[in-house]
């Protein structure tokens, strides 16, 4: 029988409401779980209703059948950072390659501040260079950029797309692509790339 400091404490955790999600999300009944885990439906069933706390070796076979360690169970959910707010005069300006000359564009990061983080938001501010001298670059996952301004010029592998003020483009980040402002006026987007 745990103490009241202790029963209280580990309640925080919500490790029942945890285990109960887990199970919901990959449609799967107390016994199809029991039979994965060793563990009878009665003890899940409790457990899920925070009438009893697992022993570690336990929540660690209930995390393996979802995939998940347990750290995951211990993240306490009232000290989650689940908003981030980046203010304007937080954010810092970097050019896309540093010690480099012919500066593609120049980025600010959205979304520094926010943990475990799913994507990236960058704002960005494009240069004018001369046709043929933007560099490609590729990275994994998916891009997607909004036009804020200007006219923007983007070459994705062998094909180039002209975007205007409020057009956007999404795109597979894994074939090589480069930017170039082709006004003369600024040019500047909000580009989210993700993983």
């Amino acid at each position: 029988m745990l103490s009241e400091t202790l029963s209280k404490g580990l309640g925080g955790y919500a490790i029942g409401e945890k285990v109960h999600a887990l199970r919901l999300k990959k449609k799967m009944g107390l016994v199809e779980l029991g039979r994965h885990t060793g563990l009878s439906a009665a003890m899940i069933s409790k457990v899920e209703r925070g009438k009893l706390f697992p022993t570690l070796p336990t929540l660690f076979r209930i995390g393996l059948v979802f995939n998940v360690g347990l750290e995951y169970f211990f993240s306490d959910e009232r000290k989650r950072h689940v908003v981030s707010i980046v203010r304007k005069a937080e954010r810092q300006r970097f050019p896309e390659r540093p010690d480099q000359r012919d500066i593609s564009f120049y980025f600010e990061s959205l979304d520094f501040r926010a943990m475990e983080r799913r994507l990236n938001a960058y704002y960005a501010e494009f240069q004018p260079l001369l046709p043929g001298t933007a560099r490609p670059h590729h990275h994994p996952g998916v891009e997607f950029l909004s036009v804020l301004q200007g006219t923007l010029e983007l070459r994705i592998g062998t094909e180039d797309y002209t975007l205007d003020a409020g057009d956007s483009i999404y795109f597979d980040s894994t074939v090589p692509h480069s930017y170039r402002r082709v006004s003369s006026k600024p040019c500047a987007a909000i580009v989210v790339s993700a993983p």
